[in-house]
């Protein structure tokens, strides 16, 4: 791994807060991700299965972790199971983790190795009432692929056809929502590292610039400062491409006159930044582009001021709806007749503003969490309003992470500049 490494105390409690909802005499297994191959004998860079990493903290491949709270053998209530390290297999991939090293990293005592495995855990779930099996259920998620997890409960069921089985999900989508201490020093790590990236492609920044030497500054800055990489595939998108909410091509020239919409973040630790500014490539905004801008920085302050606990996503898009439909008058984009006439399933102000306001932020750039039920404190949320205008070849979006407190919320990226002021004025001092 690139970046230094994390307070096990993450990964520990987290792991007693999962322990803790777990039925009585109840045993959970979680596996890594699967190793996916691309063409040929290549394999594409492994990721680790978010739930099993925030639990332990394991990024390699072929890692099991088993939770059974009720043991009678204390010894293994918590049990870390990696593969053992192959010589001549470390010749070609890389050293595996030996076993104090996966102790350092997760704070698990018992750690075995996995060819070892399999005749201890029969004896624990044969012990068992309960076991609780994961699958990714994230909203967003769309995959039809039979992954491990998938495979795997398919197994279990059919090895141990009349055990009471249980999902782990419902109670990871609760607990990861919530980001301890800890948690949030890593994403506000990725986003200081976001920070100094977006500062230094405000100096190369001009005219004829292509989108792509863009992009190879920002994965250069992030890199260089022990950053894993991008959290996701970072847009680059100059002129009316901005209208393209995942433009990811970033193959096309920016030219004077146009606005250069970014949404880039970096990932550490794997936790996730996702930052989004909209900056003018000659480095001044025009008349028009100023007030379109400073209407979204209103739309994006509003959000934020009332993005905070009690609130449910649902009552929130909609008071952010209700302002953007004032604002959108008073730039010109509707008329009173276009708000009193609009359909209640698909306002008027749908046309510029076609996404969401606010996503859960952490491991994953689109988290685990409800958008139905009240918001709590400790979520992270984006705040990410845009204003695309196609008559006019245009997008805006800005967009920041906040913290959910007790009385309303933190702007992690308080300190990236945000004002067209503030952006003019770096733009400015370019060489």
């Amino acid at each position: 791994m690139k970046y230094l490494p994390l307070n096990p105390t993450i990964f520990i409690q987290n792991r007693k807060s999962f322990a803790a909802k777990l039925k009585k005499n109840a045993i959970a297994i979680f596996n890594s991700n699967d190793e996916l191959p691309t063409n040929g004998d290549a394999l594409h860079k492994f990721k680790q299965n978010s739930d099993l990493y925030w639990l332990t903290g394991i990024e390699q491949e072929d890692t099991m972790l088993i939770i059974y709270p009720d043991n009678v053998d204390k010894t293994y209530r918590e049990v870390l199971v990696i593969v053992r390290p192959n010589e001549l297999k470390e010749k070609w991939d890389g050293r595996r983790l030996r076993i104090a090293e996966a102790q350092a990293i997760s704070g698990i005592k018992t750690v075995i190795y996995l060819d070892t495995l399999d005749a201890m855990l029969q004896t624990w779930i044969h012990l068992a009432e309960h076991l609780y099996l994961n699958t990714n259920e994230n909203d967003r998620k769309a995959n039809t692929i039979a992954v491990r997890d998938y495979r795997y409960a398919k197994e279990m069921r059919e090895r141990y056809p009349l055990h009471e089985y249980q999902r782990s999900a419902p109670i990871l989508k609760s607990l990861r929502a919530i980001k301890s201490e800890e948690e949030v020093a890593v994403i506000q790590r990725a986003i200081d590292i976001t920070d100094i990236t977006f500062r230094r492609l405000l100096q190369i920044i001009q005219p004829g610039i292509m989108e792509y030497e863009i992009h190879a500054e920002i994965l250069h800055s992030f890199l260089s400062q022990r950053a894993t990489g991008e959290a996701y595939g970072s847009i680059i998108a100059s002129g009316d491409r901005a209208r393209v909410l995942h433009y990811v091509e970033n193959n096309q020239e920016c030219k004077s006159g146009e606005l250069i919409l970014m949404d880039f973040g970096a990932e550490y630790g794997n936790y996730a930044a996702d930052l989004t500014r909209t900056v003018p490539v000659n480095g001044k905004f025009t008349k028009r582009q100023k007030e379109v801008y400073n209407a979204c920085l209103h739309l994006h302050k509003y959000a934020a001021s009332i993005l905070k606990p009690g609130i449910s996503i649902v009552d929130y898009t909609e008071k952010v709806g209700d302002e953007a439909t004032v604002v959108f008058q008073k730039i010109g984009l509707l008329t009173k007749a276009d708000v009193k006439n609009e359909d209640p399933t698909n306002r008027a102000y749908r046309k510029y503003l076609y996404h969401g306001i606010s996503h859960h932020l952490g491991i994953d750039v689109h988290d685990l969490g409800t958008r139905t039920e009240p918001i709590k404190q400790g979520m992270v949320f984006t705040v990410e309003p845009g204003i695309y205008i196609e008559e006019e070849q245009m997008g805006i979006r800005i967009e920041n992470n906040f913290w959910i407190t007790k009385n309303g919320n933190k702007d992690l990226m308080k300190n990236i500049p945000i004002t067209v002021e503030e952006i003019e004025a770096l733009m400015k001092k370019r060489s």
